[in-house]
């Protein structure tokens, strides 16, 4: 419980480390070698090889990280707990995904649309060099609202569940799905695993994220019936079967419309819509979806800690 205080602390406080030795770092770079390996060794079978190194990526994580853990604990079991805490640090992203979505609004503001563009390509897969305005701050309030289930919520709940090792091996999961689960030339066979699981690992994580978002708009004092309305009616609309979940909570709690048609990589992709058009959308939008951001984070945080108390019952 201690340790999971202390991350969750830590990212509030710093933010996201960006330094080499970032355990996510590593991770990645871990992953291109195995990529590597396997694509050699099972040339004609990328599903399977893909299979193979999701399983050796996600293994080898869980148990450096335990072994990490342990080690630290067997030297002295308050230092264990600090080296946990800052290990659950390095999964959270909460501050940081403010923060990177704050860079483009900021710069939208002082009325450099083509700075705001390409600062908006560091965090969304979308083409955004034609965006208009509107068109960024929607990117932001979707990034952010769908970010808050696999940034946030689901590596403080899996932290709950099994601490700093089953945290990390979550980031490696999704650390997966970001390199391989693409559905290109290159990637559709070898990537199917990575993205599958990704979707699976994620399924409870983004429908508790949610309902927290539905209550933190509660909270806050907007729309949480219209984004209990708008949850259940676009949960789906998503060709993943579980980004439109917050973000269909999210344009319900604001009163904005997300989602459509968007560009990626010169191609028109076409989308359904998430949430009604109540409001046309703004700046403070995306401020207002910070808000949620906190009390989501706040409340997944007091969700984990449960999880802690309970695992600790039942498992002594």
């Amino acid at each position: 419980m201690l340790a999971l205080t202390i991350g969750f602390i830590l990212d509030l406080a710093l933010g996201d480390p960006h330094n080499p030795l970032h355990p996510v770092r590593i991770i990645g770079n871990f992953a291109n070698l195995v990529e590597k390996l396997f694509r050699r060794i099972c040339r004609d079978k990328l599903k399977i090889a893909g299979a193979l190194s999701w399983i050796l990526i996600v293994a080898v994580t869980f148990l450096v990280t335990l072994a990490i853990v342990k080690t630290f604990y067997a030297i002295n079991p308050i230092l264990g707990v600090g080296v946990q805490g800052i290990l659950i640090y390095f999964c959270i992203s909460a501050k940081g995904l403010k923060v990177e979505g704050l860079k483009v609004i900021k710069t939208l503001k002082s009325g450099d649309i083509e700075k705001a563009r390409h600062q908006l390509s560091y965090i969304v897969g979308r083409d955004t060099a034609q965006l208009d305005e509107k068109s960024i701050i929607r990117a932001v309030v979707e990034t952010v609202a769908e970010n808050m289930s696999d940034g946030i919520i689901a590596p403080l709940l899996f932290a709950g569940l099994g601490g700093a090792p089953l945290a990390m091996a979550y980031k490696a999961i999704n650390t997966c799905d970001s390199m391989f689960g693409y559905k290109n030339d290159k990637y559709i066979d070898f990537g199917y695993a990575s993205a599958k699981l990704d979707d699976v690992f994620n399924y409870i994580p983004a429908r508790i994220t949610a309902y927290l978002i539905i209550i933190a708009s509660f909270i806050l004092g907007y729309d949480y019936k219209g984004s209990y309305k708008i949850y259940i009616r676009d949960r789906y609309n998503h060709t993943s079967p579980n980004s439109a979940h917050p973000e269909a909570a999210a344009a319900g709690a604001l009163g904005i419309r997300l989602g459509g048609a968007n560009y990626y990589f010169g191609k028109l992709v076409k989308k359904p819509t998430i949430g009604d058009e109540t409001k046309i959308i703004e700046v403070s939008d995306s401020y207002r979806t910070n808000s949620i951001l906190f009390v989501v984070s706040v409340l997944g945080f007091i969700v984990a800690l449960l999880l802690n108390v309970i695992g600790g019952i039942l498992w002594g």
